[in-house]
């Protein structure tokens, strides 16, 4: 076996299995073993592996709760080995069903549990490749996207974030504008100071001033000590105003005088306060029309929409939902239930149909439901919802349909063959001029669906 694959067998070990462990070393597995479950998770703690074997009754399969938090975290396949006369237990096949790939009886078949268990590596491994394409690795803060307009943001992104000046982000509910200022600001020479939020939509408009500007004890009824407020907090670092468009009229004063002289003044205080902080923006609102209605300050507005970053909504980046879909499964994978190890093929193409009205927001709440909710190994439109929302969708036409299909099977290409142009044309059966071409046509770029990070150099 190549790579020498680590296999791990948990259980207190008789005669059958020490010859199991020296027949499967012999063909090329490095085994470990653990006597308990409790020594089993040390195992998997101390170093990656690949497969597993539970031998029972022996390896406490009756703590079910415990088992399944096992095989759920270890990511890996795992197969039982057990006396025939146990299959009458409806307890012990239950969860065989729902816990193992398979389980051999003994005497086991040396052979058969090879090649199980190489079958079992090969899905592991397949997993772990995808995962490293598609989940960003380090920051929290990175961005997945693939799609020229989310090439566009992260360029803008790392433009904006080498300046010091007032950042306007600007995109629907939900479109992750609050991930692109925090982005911001960690590629900023800010990095190590505070990043401070504040919804303006969120707070009382009584509250507002004091949550931003402090206040001094005494101030008023019911100020029984100093507050520092969120501006201050944030000095030497950024400060996010998000739904910025919500902020009352009166209060954009105060904000333009900040941003004008970088100072502040607590309520009730009398000295000024100089503070340097960065100010980011953002609002689902159309500004420029609440300035036309007057709803909102034209000089602040200029103040704040010095640097603009646009987060295009969901619909509009139909390549990223299934990149998207998989990075958030991977993200709680110690949330979803036992079985569950990924999307259906329906599942990944009713996703691509839906709107998205919540964007990413929505994305992310539909999959997280559906993967502790799901009850099956491949998660199902039903389990995200969308089945009966998108049941009354308009026929498309057999242009679109031939459309769609053609984009599907170019994305599924260059993927499959790690973007080489000549080995996805080779297996599409067109040449390198031809798929440029449809590469063109369906704006998948020279790097087709590669996930791009802000990392990306």
């Amino acid at each position: 076996m190549d790579n020498k694959a680590r296999l791990l067998m948990v259980g207190a070990l008789g005669s059958g299995q020490q010859r199991l462990i020296e027949s499967m070393t012999d063909k090329g597995w490095a085994v470990s073993t653990a006597d308990t479950l409790a020594q089993a998770e040390t195992r998997l703690v101390e170093g990656e592996h690949e497969a597993g074997i539970f031998c029972l009754p022996d390896s406490g399969i009756r703590d079910l709760k415990r088992v399944e938090r096992l095989v759920v975290r270890s990511d890996m396949e795992w197969m039982a080995l057990l006396h025939e006369p146990e299959l009458d237990d409806p307890l012990l096949c239950r969860t065989l069903g729902d816990l193992f790939m398979a389980y051999q009886p003994e005497p086991v078949d040396i052979d058969q549990i090879d090649c199980l268990m190489q079958h079992a590596v090969a899905m592991k491994r397949l997993r772990s490749e995808e995962a490293s394409t598609v989940a960003p690795q380090g920051s929290e803060f990175e961005m997945v996207g693939t799609v020229p307009a989310m090439h566009k943001v992260f360029d803008t992104i790392r433009r904006v974030a080498s300046v010091d000046a007032p950042v306007f982000i600007s995109g629907e509910s939900g479109t992750g504008k609050e991930l692109a200022a925090r982005a911001i600001h960690e590629r900023s020479q800010r990095a190590s100071a505070p990043f401070i939020a504040v919804n303006c939509g969120a707070l009382p408009s009584s509250l507002i001033q004091s949550e931003l500007f402090g206040h001094e004890k005494g101030a008023f009824t019911g100020a029984s000590q100093r507050k520092i407020g969120q501006i201050e907090a944030a000095a030497g670092g950024t400060l996010f105003l998000d739904e910025i468009g919500d902020l009352p009229l009166e209060l954009q004063v105060n904000l333009l005088r900040f941003l004008e002289e970088k100072t502040i003044q607590r309520i009730g205080a009398l000295d000024e306060i100089a503070v340097d902080v960065r100010v980011l923006s953002a609002t689902h609102v159309d500004l420029e029309k609440a300035v036309a209605e007057g709803r909102f300050r034209e000089d602040l507005y200029h103040r704040l929409n010095v640097l603009q970053v646009n987060i295009p909504p969901l619909r509009e980046r139909q390549e990223d939902i299934e990149i998207l879909a998989r990075f958030f499964f991977n993200k709680f994978i110690e949330e979803k239930s036992m079985k569950v190890r990924g999307f259906s093929l329906e599942a990944l193409a009713l996703m691509r149909q839906y709107h998205w009205p919540g964007n990413i927001r929505e994305l992310i709440n539909r999959v997280r439901r559906a993967m502790v909710m799901c009850e099956q190994r491949l998660i199902k439109p039903a389990d995200l919802g969308l089945e009966r929302r998108t049941s009354n969708r308009l026929a498309i036409t057999l242009e679109e349909a031939r459309n769609s299909a053609e984009k599907e099977a170019l994305i599924g290409a260059l993927n499959r063959n790690k973007h080489k142009v000549k080995k996805a044309a080779d297996e599409l059966g067109v040449s390198r001029v031809t798929l440029y071409r449809l590469m063109e046509k369906h704006q998948l770029g020279r790097k087709g669906d590669q996930r791009v990070s802000l990392s990306s150099n």
